[in-house]
């Protein structure tokens, strides 16, 4: 996009990556951080500005990336942000089983309960598996769960009815309650 507001569309009918279209949508990109921080109890390396600035950068890495409005390009940021999270779990857990870490016996050790952290390698794990089991509810999870946008934006941003949305959440929401019952 060049120069002009980003509630103007391109030639193609697309939103461009720019600037202006992150200064228009910083609130809401701040609030889809805070949103998905909150789920974590603390994770003092990260904070909303980081979560959005990660986000930012990644969309960034492709300089023709286009969104079809204001809803795709927040399901977008949602996504990015979930995959900074999991990342940042990953690396986390990576960290706590061992790396670089001196081996004591294990037999003297207490056993610590799982780490908030576990609980977005958790969740992205169950997303997985619902993204095997039904590939159609894994971004509507993303837009609704992680990216706070309403079925309405939803809808927009997937190219699918309301109606549509509301039984996939549905859907989705129950197989996750599923995955997540003890056995």
């Amino acid at each position: 996009m060049t120069g002009g507001p980003t509630s103007l569309p391109e030639a193609d009918g697309q939103l461009g990556l720019s600037e202006e279209l992150l200064a228009e949508t910083y609130d809401a990109l701040r609030r889809i951080a805070s949103r998905q921080l909150s789920r974590q109890s603390s994770t003092p390396s990260l904070n909303t500005t980081l979560v959005v600035h990660e986000a930012w950068l990644k969309l960034a890495g492709s300089e023709d990336r286009r969104f079809n409005d204001r809803n795709h390009y927040l399901a977008t940021a949602a996504r990015a942000m979930r995959q900074i999270l999991v990342d940042h779990a990953r690396r986390k857990a990576t960290d706590k089983r061992g790396a670089g870490a001196m081996h004591l016996d294990i037999d003297a050790c207490v056993v610590a309960d799982a780490a908030p952290m576990d609980a977005v390698l958790t969740v992205e794990e169950a997303l997985e598996a619902l993204a095997g089991h039904a590939p159609d509810l894994e971004p509507v999870v993303e837009c609704r769960f992680f990216g706070g946008l309403t079925t309405q934006e939803t809808a927009d941003a997937l190219g699918r009815s309301v109606r549509t949305v509301e039984r996939q959440w549905a859907r989705a929401r129950a197989y996750l309650v599923e995955q997540f019952q003890p056995d």
